[in-house]
């Protein structure tokens, strides 16, 4: 006796994963490709200190740092954590860390230009 709850499960994982022999690969493929691109950006991270040491560009320092961070977040968020596949509802409630930080950065804008 099949469960229905099984195949459709398994369909489900086919779907997100792109099935097993051809998808695995194209998978593996992207992994690593995001692999790459986060180690490049954290070489981006390291260098960037060196790079901007005048005592002006202190703030635009931290805005390419953040910008970076943020950056790395993303592609973390949306393939490791499996986000793109997720339903939308659940992208919106992984998501309201992000919010959340948006909202405290503007209430300490507001204080500190008040």
């Amino acid at each position: 006796m099949t469960d229905p709850t099984t195949t459709t499960d398994e369909s489900v994982a086919q779907e997100v994963h792109g099935g097993h022999a051809e998808g695995e690969q194209s998978m593996r493929g992207l992994y690593v490709t995001i692999f790459l691109t986060l180690a490049i950006l954290t070489v981006f991270e390291v260098y960037i200190p060196s790079v901007y040491s005048a005592a002006w560009s202190g703030t635009t320092k931290m805005l390419l740092l953040c910008f970076l961070a943020l950056s790395k977040a993303a592609l973390v968020a949306t393939y490791f954590m499996h986000l793109k596949w997720e339903k939308p509802w659940l992208r919106w409630i992984a998501l309201m860390p992000v919010y959340m930080g948006f909202a405290v950065i503007l209430i300490l804008l507001e204080t500190m230009y008040r």
